[in-house]
């Protein structure tokens, strides 16, 4: 049965034209463009607002020396107006939201793409890192990962005993399409006619990480499809991810030999770190602040449940989120692991577009390293989650939803989903505001600087 909000954003939705006896002259092929084009309007509209008002918010920030993160401003924004007019003309608010649904659900469907480029320069970025040092974060990452579920969940259930609060069914989630094969030889064909431009002509655009840019992303791209088309089971242990940033690698080698200009030189050109000539990486970044923007409207749908379970989703956010920030910072000082490392893995349990927002905080982080270590996070409970949380006994949706959440993000709510859809709306809640709470509580300068003089002294922000 549907609710009264879901008829209502039926009726916003637009009605298909109904054919008139005029327009029988009309060539069918014309009106299939033109709902082609309408469809790509559809998203690409949307999706270029939230480009374009992050870009103006974050060039405003910098020029006032604004440490906030911008993002998270413009999300806070965009929540309020959907919350105000909600209050004022429900109708309203649910025609803002109709207009932006295809871009979040484009941002949602391409998600991972958008934290990737880190990972792909990842074997030049960390060279540099001990061994000993990378045994240590190992440890870190899988012990804080089981103790951060352990302290979210028991919260969880703590609280829902006090407050003792009757679950309700949740508004429906909407999940991307999968991708079609003729998406997947469409990007192969992009790959392979770039890649021997780029071989024929290396400065054809002008320079090399443009002319290297097509068929950087379209192996970026690549790889993504492949592995979410993957069994199950498989995917449960290769994830998606794990595809898209070694395709790229493995094209890198491939370019750099028979161009000759060797591995680390070619695999440069994917990140540049240069507005003035980007890379594939570089664009795929510019993705994130919108991935952020987008959690407005996440919440938004998820507003009743939030205000209903409130006490058990914001204390076990918090706790968890300060839990996980200060004992990767204090067993990172008894490993004696370097300052500089442990800051860059504070964030380990929130999601890579506010944790790359939260080590910015601080001078001279990895951000490689960070992506990485969140990822491995995510990879380790998509993986374990469901194991762990039974061996705790935590048996209840909310708990075992937002313990999912605060410990490994959004790959860990995505696998826990797929068996588990009442414990959904709980995870996709708390992985939001987890990742939220986590970059205000950062943006604090005394939070910083109790950070620092935990993971070792003499170290500044």
């Amino acid at each position: 049965m549907s609710t009264p909000e879901n008829t209502q954003r039926q009726q916003l939705l637009p009605k298909q034209a109904e054919p008139s006896t005029g327009s029988s002259t009309s060539s069918p092929l014309i009106r299939t463009l033109g709902l082609h084009v309408l469809r790509l309007l559809n998203w690409v509209v949307p999706l270029a607002l939230f480009l374009g008002v992050d870009l103006c918010f974050k060039k405003v920030f910098q020029a006032a020396s604004f440490e906030f993160p911008s993002a998270l401003f413009v999300m806070f924004c965009i929540f309020t107006v959907l919350m105000v007019l909600d209050y004022v003309n429900p109708f309203a608010a649910l025609a803002f939201l109709n207009f932006f649904d295809p871009g979040v659900m484009f941002i949602n469907r391409w998600l991972p793409l958008f934290y990737v480029p880190y990972l792909v320069v990842l074997p030049i970025s960390v060279r540099e890192i001990p061994a000993s040092s990378a045994i240590k974060i190992c440890c870190i990452i899988v012990g804080g990962w089981l103790a951060t579920l352990s302290v979210s969940g028991f919260t969880a259930i703590a609280v829902r005993k006090a407050v003792k609060t009757e679950m309700i069914d949740p508004e429906p989630m909407e999940k991307p399409p999968p991708f079609s094969s003729i998406e997947l030889w469409s990007w192969i064909a992009v790959f392979l006619i770039s890649f021997i431009m780029a071989l024929l002509f290396p400065t054809a655009l002008g320079t090399a990480a443009r002319t290297c840019f097509l068929f950087y992303l379209a192996s970026t791209v690549v790889g993504y499809i492949v592995g979410s088309g993957l069994p199950s089971k498989v995917k449960m242990i290769f994830h998606p991810v794990i595809f898209s940033l070694i395709f790229p690698n493995l094209v890198a080698c491939a370019f750099g030999l028979l161009s000759k200009q060797g591995y680390d030189a070619a695999l440069g050109f994917y990140l540049t770190e240069s507005s003035s000539d980007p890379g594939a990486g570089d664009i795929l970044l510019e993705f994130l602040g919108p991935v952020i923007l987008s959690f407005a409207f996440s919440m938004f749908k998820q507003r009743t449940l939030m205000k209903r379970h409130a006490a058990e989703i914001f204390t076990s956010v918090i706790v968890s989120t300060l839990f996980s920030l200060y004992s990767t910072a204090i067993v990172g000082r008894l490993v004696a692991l370097d300052p500089s490392l442990t800051v860059s893995i504070l964030p380990r349990c929130i999601t890579v577009a506010l944790a790359l927002n939260i080590v910015s905080l601080f001078e001279g982080a990895n951000l490689a390293l960070t992506a990485a270590v969140v990822v491995a996070t995510g990879l380790i409970g998509a993986n374990f989650v469901q194991s762990a949380l039974n061996i705790l006994r935590l048996h209840d949706p909310i708990a075992r939803g937002i313990a999912a959440a605060s410990s490994s993000h959004g790959l860990a709510t995505a696998a826990l989903s797929a068996e588990e859809p009442e414990a959904l709306p709980f995870s996709a809640i708390a992985y939001a505001l987890t990742g939220i709470f986590g970059s205000l509580f950062c943006t604090i300068p005394a939070a910083r600087q109790s950070l620092l003089a935990i993971a070792g002294s003499g170290w500044n922000s």
